[in-house]
């Protein structure tokens, strides 16, 4: 058994590098002298570690490490449980805010009816609305290939009936028995 196995197996240490910066706490700091700043803000100036260490104790609080490349590395001292959850939760509400941009497929036929155009013309411009791309796709059957031009008709149509609210982002282009074409919103 590798060594790999039994270590992720057993709950250990995977290989695999976490995302997240590596912050040194208390006694994980090794350099010393340190510049030190208070809880308030203000700089206590530059003591040795030991120092920095006993005036954190004595407040309650820990000497959290936050410029290490600098010279001397500038420590702080604060409660590193609350900034842990300050910083979770900023990311949090990060995550909420954005929106991801997805591609939604509207598949269209060469011979396709007025209200079925219309009802997936609704549907693509609802997708534009909510902000994502859409893929237009226009499928030939059988030797309906032979006559691309109808099938580019309707794409048109589709882009003109959607122009107040998308673009092309990639013109219809003939690949096997589809025809594809992207629309974004505007």
């Amino acid at each position: 058994m590798s060594a790999f196995f039994v270590r992720s197996f057993l709950g250990g240490a995977s290989p695999i590098q976490d995302s997240t910066k590596r912050v040194r706490v208390n006694r994980q700091i090794r350099i010393s002298p340190l510049r030190v700043i208070a809880p308030d803000g203000s700089q206590l100036g530059i003591l040795d570690l030991e120092t920095a260490l006993a005036q954190a104790e004595a407040q309650g609080l820990d000497l959290v490490e936050v410029a290490p490349t600098a010279r001397p590395p500038v420590v702080r001292i604060m409660d590193y449980g609350k900034f842990k959850f300050e910083q979770a939760k900023m990311a949090r509400q990060a995550k909420k805010k954005q929106h991801v941009i997805h591609l939604k497929e509207v598949k269209y036929r060469p011979g396709i009816d007025d209200h079925d155009f219309d009802t997936k013309t609704r549907h693509a411009r609802r997708f534009l609305e909510e902000g994502n791309k859409v893929k237009v796709t226009m499928m030939f059957r059988g030797r309906q290939v032979a006559h691309p031009e109808l099938g580019k008709e309707v794409l048109d149509r589709v882009s003109s009936e959607l122009a107040d609210i998308g673009k092309i982002e990639a013109d219809a282009k003939l690949e096997g028995k589809n025809m594809t074409m992207i629309l974004a919103p505007k």
